[in-house]
């Protein structure tokens, strides 16, 4: 599927009175989950531990 494809299925779902913000706001979270997808299948993950422990060590500053 094409991006303008997937852009026009994604605002297909949205109802007709939705504002052009919340298309926006759509189309950008569907970016960052395929962003976000294609890390994960390049290996580009962090264990969930180490997650928590970065953002313990970050409120700790």
């Amino acid at each position: 599927m094409t991006n303008k494809e997937k852009a026009i299925s994604l605002i297909q779902t949205l109802d007709d009175d939705v504002s052009l913000d919340d298309v926006i706001d759509r189309l950008y979270l569907l970016r960052k989950i395929e962003l976000g997808i294609a890390q994960a299948d390049a290996g580009d993950v962090m264990e969930h531990d180490e997650f928590m422990d970065e953002l313990e060590a970050e409120d700790a500053q």
